[in-house]
């Protein structure tokens, strides 16, 4: 039986959009070699605000939300631009704007994982459209701005806060929870690990090697990797008939 779709007004979806718009704006504003215009500064908030929410609809083979009204774009070019012209406010409002933002990964990674549920999706890809619905818009403006793709790095948790509430969120509605009480459960469940890690600086450890692990490594079990030894040329002496003996730079 499909999930019901968990639905919140529109004014509560147009203020996350328009949130996202700020984001976008204030981190493309740190770009001052780009000199990027008005208009590029408003296609970078509309990326932001509605890039999750169209991969989410194009995943699920449905036209997006954000083209079936009429405020969307207005609102995302709209917040696009007060994010710019306003930066050194929305700077010093730090705390605030990363609180809500939080809020609002866990607000696009419900309506994505419910949306998912209530097209009749298993609950694995599920998840993944809700986390790809929390994210998106990031990614996008990462690609746009040509920077390296922010979820993908070391970081504070971003992707990690949407998948743990994103998981709970398809927990509960297998558990026959019902869909409000599931939905808020998710998003207070991303809201405080998203604001902690960003107080806290947590993130994942670092990319490496398991040979490079001290407590997998054993002395002398793992071999030094040495490149195929390479023989040195024959050079000529002072006599034509005498040459340098060749050796090998790996030793005996």
């Amino acid at each position: 039986m499909p999930t019901p779709l968990f639905a919140i007004p529109l004014w509560i979806d147009l203020v996350a959009v328009a949130i996202g718009a700020i984001q976008g704006a204030m981190f493309a504003g740190r770009f001052t070699d780009r000199r990027m215009d008005l208009l590029g500064i408003s296609i970078i908030g509309i990326t932001v605000g509605l890039g999750g929410g169209l991969l989410r609809d194009i995943l699920l083979g449905g036209v997006p939300a954000a083209l079936l009204s009429n405020w969307y774009l207005p609102v995302a070019a709209a917040f696009a631009l007060l994010g710019m012209a306003l930066q050194s406010l929305f700077n010093r409002l730090g705390p605030l704007i990363i609180t809500l933002d939080a809020v609002t990964i866990g607000l696009f990674g419900v309506i994505g994982t419910t949306k998912a549920l209530a097209a009749g999706l298993p609950e694995i890809p599920a998840l993944f459209v809700g986390v790809v619905s929390a994210v998106g818009g990031s990614v996008l403006r990462d690609m746009m701005l040509n920077v390296p793709i922010a979820v993908m790095h070391v970081g504070s948790l971003y992707a990690v806060a949407a998948l743990v509430g994103c998981g709970l969120l398809v927990g509960l509605v297998v558990l026959q929870v019902q869909i409000t009480v599931a939905a808020l459960i998710c998003v207070v469940a991303t809201t405080v690990i998203r604001v902690l890690a960003a107080r806290f600086g947590w993130s994942l450890p670092q990319q490496r090697a398991i040979g490079s692990w001290p407590h997998w490594r054993r002395r002398g079990s793992i071999p030094p990797f040495r490149a195929w030894p390479r023989r040195r040329r024959v050079t000529a002496t002072t006599s034509p008939t005498e040459t340098t003996p060749v050796t090998d730079p790996a030793g005996p």
